[in-house]
């Protein structure tokens, strides 16, 4: 990684976001203590030191920089979508949670954020705390994963476990960790590689990532997470001629393709076919749902909702989703 000191003298300067060259993938250009340009989604930040009074503007962005140490640096959470993970609930009760869902800009600026991060560009809406344009114009540099970029051409073809491992390093080099987050995903690289090993071989499945929704329900696609994990584990994606991450299925066209196992995400948000619990009596009830392979044989692994997006719990639905599938099929 190239080092390009940043004077404190330039602080507003850098502060501004400026278009980037180059790919959606963040990267890092400089270290935190001397002052950091990170490039987010086609854009550039400036970070003229360690941010002190950071917001994560959903549960997935809190839980890494929490792994990292930096709940005293935060003055602020939101959009929980599963129970914290139980290593980090002492950390997460000590950050202030700003609303059920995304703050709207007057709360969030109310906190007087030096930096803002967030796994979803929807954090950003003009309903939610704005664009990341304008909150630059204030002085706050807002990080955005490269899983889901503004601008949808910079959104990587797949996504990758690298872009995960990149993601923890940007956000450790700038808040002055990067020693931290270097020993995060040496862990996370481990766990991967066993993980990857827990599926039979040979195997010979179609899985299903059902997310929510019962009518017109979110599944997998082959461009997000689900469809990376499918391929490591060396089982085949029921929807991977699907380019998207999430499309809206229909049960007939699931009903046609049949798959042998459904991966069920667990979400805890009360929406319609949010929980595991409530798309088994779905599946299990519904005239169309009921009569496929995987229902009928009851094969069904439950993964929590967060981890099916990029984070430090994407390990986790390896892991799984890995012994799921050996006790289904090994």
């Amino acid at each position: 990684m190239k080092t390009i000191p940043i004077s404190l003298g330039v602080a507003a300067a850098v502060l501004a976001l400026v278009s980037a060259c180059g790919s959606g993938t963040a990267t890092t250009t400089a270290s935190a203590p001397r002052g950091t340009r990170v490039t987010s989604c086609g854009v550039t930040l400036g970070i003229p030191a360690p941010p002190q009074r950071a917001v994560a503007m959903e549960q997935n962005a809190a839980e890494i920089m929490l792994t990292l140490g930096l709940a005293d640096r935060m003055v602020g959470t939101a959009y929980q979508t599963d129970p914290v993970l139980p290593e980090l609930e002492e950390a997460y009760a000590r950050v202030p949670v700003l609303a059920p869902q995304y703050p709207g800009r007057e709360a969030l600026l109310a906190k007087k954020p030096d930096f803002v991060y967030s796994m979803r560009a929807s954090a950003f809406a003009p309903e939610a705390a704005g664009s990341r344009q304008d909150l630059a114009k204030l002085g706050v540099p807002a990080y955005l994963s490269s899983n889901d970029c503004e601008d949808r051409a910079l959104i990587p073809a797949t996504a990758e476990f690298e872009a995960i491992f990149e993601e923890i390093d940007d956000v450790a080099t700038v808040f002055g960790v990067r020693e931290r987050g270097q020993a995060v995903v040496a862990d996370l690289r481990r766990r991967l590689e066993e993980a990857k090993r827990s599926a039979p071989e040979g195997l010979n499945a179609s899985v299903m990532w059902y997310y929510s929704g019962t009518k017109t329900p979110a599944i997998a696609g082959d461009t997000g997470l689900p469809g990376t994990i499918t391929r490591l584990l060396g089982a085949q994606n029921a929807f991977a001629d699907v380019k998207q991450q999430w499309p809206e299925g229909n049960w007939e066209e699931i009903a046609a393709r049949d798959p042998g196992v459904i991966v069920l995400a667990d979400l805890t948000r009360g929406g319609d076919g949010d929980s595991a619990e409530a798309k088994k009596r779905f599946l299990r009830e519904d005239p169309v749902a009921s009569k496929l392979t995987a229902v009928k044989n009851d094969r069904f692994i439950v993964v929590p909702g967060s981890s099916v997006d990029p984070s430090v719990r994407s390990i986790t639905a390896v892991e799984q989703v890995g012994q799921g599938l050996a006790r289904l099929y090994g």
